[in-house]
C-alpha cells in the first residue's frame, strides 16, 4: 500500500492498544496501516461523506484486512462511550477538529489518548488544547511535499493553564524534545510570514494591524531560532 510519510508519521503516533477511532478516514489508509502493522486490533473508520468510505470499503478488500469497521456519521458521534480507547483526527483543519471535540468531549476526555493533525490553524487548536486541560504528551514535525506538518498526540488531564502566545504558535513540546526537525521548522515560518508581509500593500488601519501582528510573529519565532 503506497502511503504518504504524513499518514505514517501520524499512525506512528498511536501505541498498542483495542481499539482506535479514525475519524475522517478518507481512504482508510491508516486504519489498513494500524492493523498490518499490528498496533491495535480493531479500528473504527468514520466519515461524515459516502463517498470516501466507499473508497475506504474498496481499499479494505484489496489488502484483505480484517478489523475495520466503517461508519457513516460526525465525529465522536459515531461512537458510545468506551467503544474506542482512542482516536485519531487528521487532514482537517484546527477549527473543525476544535469543534468536533466540543461537540462530544464527553467522548473525548475518556480517551486514553488522541493524535490529532491539524492541516490549518494548529496554533487554534494547540490553545484551545492547553487552555481546556488537556496536555500534549508528544508532539512531532513531518515534511511531506514541501510542506511541514504538526502531529499533536494528548490526553484530558484537567490542568487549565494557559501559555505565552508563541506556544500556541510553535509547540513548546518540540522545543523541550529538541525535534530534529524544529530549526527548518523554524525558517519555514519566517519565510512563510516575510512573505505574508510583501503582500500586505494596503494602508489601512487593518493592514497596519496585521503588519504588526505579523512583524512580531517573526521577531518571536527568531528568538527562539537564536536560542537552539
Amino acid at each position: 500500500m503506497d502511503i504518504s510519510k504524513r499518514l505514517i508519521a501520524i499512525a506512528e503516533k498511536v501505541d498498542k492498544c483495542q481499539t482506535v477511532l479514525d475519524i475522517g478516514t478518507d481512504h482508510g489508509y491508516i486504519p489498513i496501516y494500524l492493523l498490518i502493522n499490528k498496533i491495535c486490533n480493531k479500528v473504527i473508520a468514520s466519515d461524515i461523506n459516502k463517498g470516501p468510505l466507499k473508497k475506504a470499503e474498496e481499499n479494505v478488500k484489496l489488502n484483505k484486512i480484517d478489523g475495520i469497521e466503517l461508519r457513516l456519521g460526525s465525529g465522536f458521534n459515531v461512537v458510545k462511550q468506551g467503544e474506542a480507547d482512542a482516536a485519531v483526527l487528521a487532514g482537517m483543519g484546527g477549527h473543525l477538529i476544535k469543534d468536533l471535540i466540543i461537540e462530544r468531549e464527553d467522548i473525548f476526555k475518556n480517551l486514553d489518548y488522541a493524535v490529532l493533525q491539524p492541516v490549518q490553524n494548529p496554533d487554534v487548536l494547540r490553545k484551545f488544547i492547553i487552555n481546556k486541560g488537556y496536555t500534549i504528551i508528544e508532539e512531532d514535525l513531518v515534511f511531506d511535499e514541501s510542506i511541514f506538518y504538526e502531529i499533536m498526540k494528548v490526553r484530558y488531564s484537567e490542568k487549565n493553564r494557559e501559555e505565552d502566545e508563541i506556544y500556541y504558535e510553535i509547540g513548546k513540546k518540540l522545543i523541550e524534545d529538541k525535534n530534529p526537525r524544529l530549526k527548518d521548522f523554524l525558517m519555514y515560518k519566517i519565510l512563510k510570514y516575510r512573505k505574508i508581509l510583501e503582500y500586505i500593500k494596503e494602508n489601512t488601519e487593518t493592514a497596519s494591524a496585521r503588519k504588526k501582528e505579523v512583524t512580531k510573529k517573526i521577531i518571536e519565532i527568531e528568538k527562539l531560532l537564536s536560542g537552539l
